[in-house]
This record gives C-alpha cells, structure tokens and sequence, in this order.
C-alpha cells in the first residue's frame, strides 16, 4: 500500500534537508529557504541566528497568501520571541517553530492536505 501522500504536480514538496541546504521539487538549494506552495526564495538567514522582526521581515513580504508558517530553527528548537510572534499576528499568520527536519514533514503534509502554508527553514549539516 502507498502511504506517500499524493501532491498535486508543480507543488514545492522538500524531498531532503541536511548538509547545509535542501532539495525542493527536484531543485538543490544552499542555505536557508523559504518554501511557498508554488516556490522557493533563499532565506538569509543560519542556524543561531536571531530571529527577529528583521530577519523574518522578507519573509512576511512573501507569505501574503498564508495562514500559517513553520519556522524550521535548525537541527534544534527554538522559541519565537513575543514581537516576532506579535509582527505575524499583526500579518494574520499563525507561526509555529520546530526544529528543521520536523518543519520539513509538516510542510509536505500541510501542502498535501491543500492549506495554505508556508515554512522558513534554517539549514544545518
């Protein structure tokens, strides 16, 4: 039996992470990602950095379309200070943050399930 979930063609599903970037429908990315339904930008961002309103600002910029956002913080988790939660709520983004590989699986689910989501993944070796 087929447990894969079944993805509507050109939908940006993460097929791997790990070794400091991802593979994305087919594509290889160095680095930190943001990940869209329907594309991926870099993200300027490492793992250890601060997330704060500033780093996550180009991100807001693009998740106009989304009702919730994984944050991927890297091999571990981190917490989402209250102003960048705040900055998001004031967007009507729910934010969740998880550590990379767990963001990657929630992702594919969520886009498989059709919502409207988006992740912003740090990448890690």
């Amino acid at each position: 039996m087929e447990v894969t979930p079944l993805v509507p063609q050109g939908l940006q599903v993460i097929q791997s992470y790990g070794g400091g970037g991802f593979t994305v429908a087919g594509v290889r990315h160095r680095g930190s990602i943001l990940v869209m339904p329907n594309r991926t930008l870099a993200w300027a961002l490492r793992a250890g950095d601060d997330l704060s309103i500033e780093a996550l600002g180009s991100v807001i910029a693009e998740i106009s379309e989304t009702d919730l956002l994984l944050v991927g913080t890297g091999g571990t988790g981190l917490l989402i200070s209250a102003p960048v939660r705040a900055a998001l709520k004031g967007a009507r983004v729910a934010v969740e943050s998880m550590a990379t590989p767990a963001a990657c699986r929630t992702f594919n689910v969520l886009l498989a399930e059709e919502r409207r989501v988006a992740a912003a993944l740090m990448a890690f070796e």
